[in-house]
């Protein structure tokens, strides 16, 4: 029995460390069979950067009629909420949104990739395209508008520190991306909620740009404030809005595992119920954080169920 047992538990080990997510283990497999996905992201963050310098141009352009018409700076606020909110429950909505997984965020990305859920080289190409998206939307922005996203009102729609300094800005980006990135893992992730998941985010979106913009401008994306800040030539504290937006979902993904005790969610797209192709990891692999990372503690479990599964076969065979 004891000999039967090892075999049985090599077997699964084996057959469970021979599941792959699609695509390859190297860089070139990865590009050959996901570069659809990766301009995809690249495009959806061109878009959302976009059009988030010509909602800030209407709303913040001293020249514009709107911003002499609307005098209130927390009713432009939630106007440019409303406006960015819906831009991205329609960009994760899209076809490409829906098969590239609507990320359009490196720290997003990330912690998808500490989730088990996306593949190395994706993450590594996920994000090389969505800080060139960032960066090919407000270049766009910029000449389509004649330069009016450049003027020291708009300034490319940079992200800085607000009313707290470094020290707000810091803790008010850790604070949202941990909201959004939770948010995302609960709601996806419960069956009859997770087709509202995109309409959750944008609401989020407006929520946040309405109130949190004093304290940090509000960025939750590295990608989204190099974009400007690129175009801007405009860097200050720009590493903020690298770390702490990552921190924040990095952390939101831990108390995620930790709450459902080291299960992974069930896929990294914020719109999962379509007919586009996901290229992230799914299958008993998405159980196994839970299954093996608990072996020195409870024993095997999926050993246990099918070593159950065996001894019982075994005895109706010999009862007949």
């Amino acid at each position: 029995m004891k000999k039967e047992k090892v075999i049985t538990s090599n077997a699964i080990r084996d057959r469970t460390a021979s599941v792959r997510w699609p695509g390859g283990t190297n860089a070139i497999d990865s590009v050959r069979t996901h570069w659809p996905e990766y301009l995809m992201e690249g495009g959806e963050l061109a878009l959302y950067m976009f059009l988030t310098c010509v909602f800030a141009t209407l709303l913040r352009d001293p020249a514009s009629p709107i911003h002499q018409l609307i005098s209130s700076p927390i009713l432009r606020r939630a106007i440019m909420g409303v406006a960015i909110g819906t831009t991205v429950v329609t960009i994760v909505t899209t076809p490409w949104g829906k098969q590239s997984g609507g990320h359009f965020n490196p720290a997003m990305t990330a912690a998808f990739y500490r989730l088990g859920k996306v593949a190395f080289w994706d993450a590594v190409f996920y994000a090389i395209a969505q800080f060139s998206g960032a960066a090919a939307g407000v270049a766009l922005a910029a000449f389509v508008l004649r330069g009016g996203p450049e003027n020291n009102a708009i300034r490319s729609a940079v992200t800085i520190p607000g009313v707290y300094g470094n020290a707000g800005a810091i803790i008010a980006e850790v604070t949202i991306s941990f909201i959004l990135m939770i948010t995302v893992l609960v709601i996806s992730n419960h069956g009859t909620l997770a087709r509202y998941t995109p309409y959750l985010v944008g609401v989020l979106y407006a929520v946040f740009i309405t109130f949190e913009t004093p304290f940090s401008g509000m960025s939750m994306n590295p990608a989204r404030s190099f974009g400007s800040a690129f175009h801007a030539a405009y860097w200050r504290a720009i590493w903020i809005y690298f770390v702490a937006p990552t921190v924040g979902m990095l952390a939101a993904a831990e108390v995620f595992l930790r709450v459902r005790g080291g299960v992974a969610p069930n896929c990294a797209k914020l719109h999962h119920a379509n007919g586009k192709r996901c290229i992230f990891r799914h299958g008993i692999e998405q159980h196994r954080l839970k299954l093996f990372d608990t072996e020195n503690r409870d024993g095997d479990p999926l050993e246990k169920a099918l070593m159950r599964s065996t001894i019982k076969a075994r005895s109706i065979s010999e009862e007949r």
